[in-house]
């Protein structure tokens, strides 16, 4: 089977995922249970939630602990296509569009805030019945994943803060992030793809990831710009979260670049501080994306942090049994198993 092949868009021996609906709702109970459980593996997987379209790449073993990956502003879930191919053999690894990002739709701008970004990140996972999950979230996303916690602490096993801060914005970053919606609604958003590279990675980069950079650029083009300007006034007005550290009761992991200037390293430093036995690691050669910029350190923290996460709650990764691509076939053969009935 392609490694591209969609589940979510599936059309199997002339059978549309409607037909086959249809063929199961004239079955047994047993049957629509079976498929009801289903799980859809791939990338860009569409799921309608609250009459929002949201889009994910779900991967790894059924029965893995589960992470899902937020990420930062104005990128969308692309940006995490490393860690999750590093992690999928031991870990169920989802990453999703934020609302208005990627291919997730927008619905009602008003709705824009990081208050709304997180409520839609516990109603996914309701919708995917993933009871707990590890939460892995870079800038914007670590606003949504401490949010998250903080609402619904019950709900995750772990936390990764990577470049990201606790802290509101000041006056001078509230100014800043205004006159950049001025100048994306006045001048477009090329001038903007090409301004915000120069902040998001770190100097040597910006000679040495050419690849890496082109991606961010074409990130950052094909969001909207009524989507950039939204998520902009919601950054403005986020409330703080470092009251919240000292009560967080999860394992958590803090990564920084060396290198980034938009939440340097002395913020890390200080939510490390303020975070009850959490580790920092600080990332070398690397910016405020350090996931892409120095990879193999960034999954080398991740591996290392999440196995000893489940290893303390007796679920080790080297011990799940049922290979990912076992797990594919017996689904196939399901499938073939109900459309003969």
């Amino acid at each position: 089977m392609p490694a591209s092949y969609n589940f979510a868009c599936l059309t199997f021996a002339g059978w549309t995922k409607q037909s086959f609906i249809q063929k199961l709702n004239s079955g047994s109970s047993s049957i629509n249970k079976k498929y009801d459980s289903m799980r859809y593996f791939g990338k860009n997987i569409n799921l309608f939630l609250n009459n929002l379209m949201v889009c994910y790449t779900d991967d790894g073993p059924d029965d893995a602990p589960v992470i899902i990956f937020i990420h930062g502003f104005p990128l969308n879930k692309s940006m995490w296509n490393r860690q999750l191919t590093a992690l999928k053999q031991h870990y169920r690894v989802i990453a999703y569009d934020v609302r208005g990002h990627g291919e997730s739709e927008s619905g009602d701008s008003s709705t824009f805030s990081i208050d709304n970004f997180a409520h839609d990140l516990v109603y996914f996972m309701d919708a995917l019945k993933i009871d707990r999950a590890s939460l892995c979230g870079l800038s914007m996303g670590g606003y949504i994943a401490l949010n998250a916690v903080e609402n619904y602490p019950h709900r995750f096993d772990s936390l990764v803060l990577c470049d990201t801060s606790c802290f509101p914005d000041t006056p001078e970053t509230i100014e800043k992030r205004m006159k950049i919606v001025e100048s994306i609604e006045n001048n477009g958003l090329v001038r903007y793809a090409d301004t915000s590279v120069k902040s998001l990675f770190a100097p040597q980069s910006l000679t040495t990831k050419e690849v890496e950079i082109a991606a961010v650029k074409e990130m950052i083009l094909t969001t909207t710009i009524q989507s950039l300007s939204k998520t902009l006034l919601a950054l403005c007005v986020r409330k703080e979260t470092c009251t919240l550290l000292p009560l967080i009761q999860v394992p958590v992991l803090v990564l920084v670049g060396e290198e980034d200037t938009i939440t340097p390293p002395t913020t890390a430093k200080y939510m490390h501080e303020n975070i009850k036995d959490s580790v920092l690691h600080v990332i070398k050669h690397a910016g405020h994306l350090s996931n892409l910029e120095n990879s193999a350190d960034f999954n080398k923290q991740l591996k290392t942090f999440f196995a000893s996460v489940y290893k303390r709650q007796g679920t080790v990764p080297s011990e799940i049994s049922t290979s990912f691509v076992e797990q594919l076939r017996d689904k196939l053969k399901s499938f073939v198993a109900l459309l003969t009935i």
